[in-house]
């Protein structure tokens, strides 16, 4: 038996295990559901709907929050995903993108109700082969209950846990009449006919915003339909490409690809009325700050690939 399919009967072992422990309840959410809380999710969310506030209601999709960890210290409740994780990366798999994200909900979770998440490993899947690499869909599912043990929201989750492209070992330069190419970025970004255009412009040093070729709405990202009148009819407009800095996040772990950590991901707001997720670079971050000015640049990650990323601009 190879080191490979040594692995593959270890992971699926486990898996077996994990499935048959069934629901594991966590410990209850360190806070009840808050008012400042709900305030500050709808602000970054731009909802205003004033129902939530009003008569005391959590927004639907904060489900998650209430129980996240966040970076407090103490006992959380050990899941039965946590031990696949860990297998998963001693086995070498330590990439990881989320791919499904489903949420159920069965009623409004109220202001003053603490909840419990519930979590249920169901599934094992793999190995497969992926453009990112080969690795394993990993499902599972998480319930919330509050105290009286009603369930509110349901969420079906799974990631793929891939082994990242190794880097060839190097060797003496052989001289050669072709110009030389760079290794391939281990990270591409999903093209279809609805974004091919966006990473055609990026590559021309475009901004290219997608807008609907009958009532000329903007939408990013592009989409099959138009969100106002459902037109199929499309075409894109160029950005000017300054913005500025909505909202962001200093990613630290897990390791990404192609990456160095700290790094920064933001959300950028266009003059022309969309946001956009970028990386923002060529700043100290901790002089990262909202509302920013910022300005488009383009940078080559390899032959193929063009990422716009953002850079501090003048106000």
């Amino acid at each position: 038996m190879t080191r490979e399919d040594r692995i593959h009967e270890e992971l699926r072992e486990l898996a077996a295990k994990q499935v048959a422990l069934g629901e594991v309840r966590g410990v209850p959410a360190a806070d009840p559901v808050n008012v400042p809380m709900i305030r500050h999710w709808l602000a970054a969310m731009g909802d205003a709907n004033p129902v939530y506030l009003d008569q005391g209601l959590a927004p639907p999709a904060m489900a998650q929050v209430w129980t996240m960890q966040g970076l407090r210290t103490g006992a959380r409740g050990r899941s039965p995903v946590d031990d696949m994780m860990t297998a998963l990366d001693a086995g070498g798999y330590t990439g990881v993108v989320a791919t499904n994200c489903e949420q159920t909900y069965h009623r409004y979770v109220r202001v003053g109700e603490r909840l419990t998440a519930a979590t249920r490993f169901t599934d094992l899947a793999g190995p497969k082969r992926t453009a990112l690499g080969v690795g394993y869909f990993a499902t599972w599912n998480i319930t919330w209950y509050v105290e009286d043990d009603e369930p509110v929201a349901e969420m079906l989750f799974r990631v793929l846990k891939f082994r990242p492209a190794e880097r060839p070992a190097e060797r003496p330069a052989e001289p050669s009449p072709e110009p030389s190419r760079r290794e391939p970025y281990p990270l591409r970004p999903a093209t279809n006919q609805d974004t091919a255009f966006f990473w055609e412009g990026t590559k021309r040093g475009e901004l290219r915003i997608q807008s609907c070729a009958d009532c000329g709405e903007l939408r990013h990202p592009p989409g099959p339909l138009c969100p106002r009148c459902r037109s199929a009819d499309r075409t894109h407009t160029l950005a000017t490409g300054t913005g500025t800095l909505y909202s962001y996040v200093v990613h630290h772990h897990p390791p990404v690809p192609g990456r160095e950590a700290p790094f920064v991901v933001g959300v950028v707001e266009l003059p022309e009325g969309v946001r956009i997720v970028g990386n923002v670079v060529d700043c100290p971050i901790e002089e990262v700050t909202i509302g920013m000015p910022l300005r488009v640049t383009y940078r080559s990650m390899d032959d193929r690939l063009v990422l716009p990323m953002w850079t501090p601009g003048e106000a």
